[in-house]
């Protein structure tokens, strides 16, 4: 074989196997259920699911919005990638003094209305749990994952997220849980859709 010859053969097969990878990466919708030992729908679970070679650290400027709106936190369980900023504005109109004395990231942020101008970072995994020192009643969660893939399930304990094909491993979290009491893991395969039974 020519060295030309060599050369284009060479590059096909290069070309081959980064389609082979891309299409391997390619990640589609999988639809989780997450129930109780009943088979009841738990809703407001933080769902994370570890893929080999996935990333534990959020891009650069990563950000979510932990909202308080008719005195509640919205959504009540945010689950966000270590290392991503999240917001709290407040769209009530009445101001609120938003802290967390959880390990996972304790702070404060003193009676305010609208944007802080600085969001809170979350740089390690865990649950941080949400209060107002005006509102007794005012209870959330910011669930750190150290995976770009996750999501929460809604009120029929369902959540879709973006799965590359395989078998991975599923960590499920919800509030009666307790924020020191670490996800359950799950093994779970792509595919149809995947209920996850909690004990």
């Amino acid at each position: 074989m020519n060295i030309a010859a060599h050369l284009s053969t060479s590059v096909r097969l290069s070309i081959s196997t980064l389609a082979l990878a891309c299409t391997a990466a390619l990640a589609d919708p999988q639809t989780i259920n997450v129930v109780d030992a009943s088979g009841q729908p738990i809703a407001s679970a933080a769902v994370s699911v570890i893929v080999k070679g996935g990333k534990t650290t959020a891009p650069a400027g990563t950000s979510a919005d932990m909202v308080q709106k008719n005195r509640r936190f919205a959504p009540t369980v945010l689950p966000v990638q270590t290392g991503t900023a999240v917001n709290f504005p407040n769209l009530d109109t009445v101001r609120h003094h938003v802290y967390s004395f959880s390990p996972a990231r304790k702070f404060e942020i003193k009676l305010y209305a609208g944007t802080p101008a600085a969001p809170i970072v979350f740089d390690k995994p865990g649950t941080a749990t949400l209060g107002c020192n005006i509102h007794d009643t005012m209870v959330g969660y910011i669930h750190v994952v150290d995976t770009p893939y996750f999501g929460a399930t809604d009120a029929a304990g369902k959540v879709s997220i973006d799965l590359p094909a395989g078998e991975h491993k599923a960590h499920v979290w919800y509030p009666a849980m307790g924020e020191a009491t670490p996800p359950v893991e799950l093994p779970l395969r792509t595919g149809a859709p995947v209920t996850l039974r909690m004990k």
